[in-house]
């Protein structure tokens, strides 16, 4: 099948609660992207498992778990077409047990929603502050902010606004350009904005959720960088073997193609070829940036490889650090940062502890210029370049070769502390 229209990749994001897989459900069974069978199968499960109301939400939260918990834990990804794009739509956990998850949903995405609920006891939560800062620093080009259940809000133009400045404040601080950010009022469980122009908001003569989408622009791809593919899971498929599934990062990889998965579960470098490549469940001869694919490997067993791995063509092999430099800013840290402070760090779709070795120089985050006082402690909001060592080898590169494999976040009990990206680094020897 010829690829016509454009793909882009699109998460949803914004703090639990604020009805984002409600938002999503909605948006693709009002544009005729689920059809009214499989609503009604949902309408009676939702109402079997006392969760009525839920049934948009449980087109993406396909787990029992969450359909029970009526909270969004992995990643869902699902197809979708407007009039001009093809999306591949991924609804990201916002409750905060789950934000590694929302991490890797960032990390994936070339454009954003973020779902900001309305209601006058909601507005800006931390977890919708989180979520903008890590869609900035994982890369994210373009944002679009929905405020929901305005139901909950009778509909209030005033009450629209108010959110709206919030928004913008921090949108502002995590480093977004608010005058190039889209804003639009909704209320997703009715249906009101949605797909079709809204009846209970006659102050709004603006775009539905579904024009302002065929809005964002495509993102360039990176086609002629090397080829990168963090790897988010690993399958065995019976009569077809091991599927390593990811997300094309950079180059492309074709079948017929050798390949190799580093650092591999010995930490020596995996090799294979491609047999297949699979796109929302159709055959593709290639997989170019921002395709999230699954592909069968020949000469390959599913112990030797796992999610964190990278793939790369075998005659241009991801790197593998033992110690990196970075920037690094901090955000949000209970006390203070010193050497020896050892937190996970999330690389792509790995997830490893690493520790700073040395802190090289401090760096004043709004001029770039080099801070010399007290520069052994960092506190939040402060910039500095340090030297990390991962406690086992990781695949990252620097910022100036492959900017998409540099960037990393720090978390620590629960919060994301710093975020960085990768300057140079010391190679293993494979």
């Amino acid at each position: 099948m010829a690829k016509t229209k454009e793909h882009i990749n699109l998460v949803f994001i914004g703090h639990v609660d604020h009805g984002k897989s409600t938002m999503v459900g909605r948006l693709l069974y009002d544009s005729g992207n689920i059809d009214e069978q499989t609503m009604r199968r949902l309408k009676e499960k939702a109402e079997q498992l006392g969760k009525k109301g839920f049934e948009f939400a449980f087109i993406m939260d396909n787990l029992k778990e969450e359909q029970e918990r009526g909270v969004t834990i992995d990643l869902s990804h699902k197809r979708f077409d407007t009039a001009k794009y093809y999306f591949t739509i991924i609804d990201a956990p916002g409750h905060r047990d789950f934000i590694k998850n929302m991490i890797t949903g960032a990390a994936q995405a070339d454009c954003a929603v973020l779902v900001v609920s309305g209601n006058p006891g909601d507005g800006v939560q931390a977890q919708t502050i989180e979520h903008l800062k890590l869609a900035k620093i994982f890369g994210v080009g373009q944002l679009l902010v929905a405020v929901n259940k305005l139901d909950m809000a009778d509909y209030s133009e005033k009450r629209y606004k108010e959110v709206i400045e919030d928004v913008k404040l921090h949108a502002k601080q995590a480093g977004w350009n608010v005058e190039k950010v889209r804003f639009i009022p909704t209320a997703a469980l009715i249906g009101e904005n949605i797909t079709k122009k809204p009846t209970k908001m006659p102050w709004w003569t603006g775009d539905t959720l579904l024009e302002v989408l065929d809005k964002f622009e495509v993102p360039q791809k990176p086609i002629n960088l090397p080829l990168r593919l963090p790897l988010q899971d690993v399958y065995n498929i019976t009569g077809i073997g091991v599927v390593p599934v990811g997300r094309v990062e950079t180059g492309i990889m074709k079948v017929g193609d050798k390949i190799i998965f580093v650092p591999g579960r010995e930490g020596k470098g995996i090799s294979g070829e491609v047999k297949s490549i699979e796109m929302h469940h159709e055959a593709i001869p290639q997989a170019e940036p921002g395709d999230n694919v699954g592909f069968n490997v020949r000469g390959l067993a599913k112990k030797d490889i796992q999610r964190g791995d990278v793939v790369g063509h075998a005659t241009n092999a991801p790197s593998v650090a033992t110690e990196f430099t970075a920037q690094i800013v901090i955000l949000n840290h209970p006390t203070v940062v010193t050497v020896g402070y050892t937190p996970v760090f999330h690389i792509g779709t790995s997830q490893v502890a690493c520790q700073i070795v040395e802190i090289i120089k401090k760096i004043n985050p709004a001029t770039g210029q080099e801070v010399p006082e007290n520069k052994d402690i960092l506190r939040n909001g402060d910039a500095a370049i340090v030297k990390i060592r991962p406690v086992q080898p990781v695949v990252i590169e620097k910022n100036a070769e492959i900017p998409q494999m540099s960037r990393f976040a720090v978390r620590d009990s629960g919060l994301t502390v710093a975020a960085g990206m990768c300057i140079d680094l010391v190679k293993k020897l494979m």
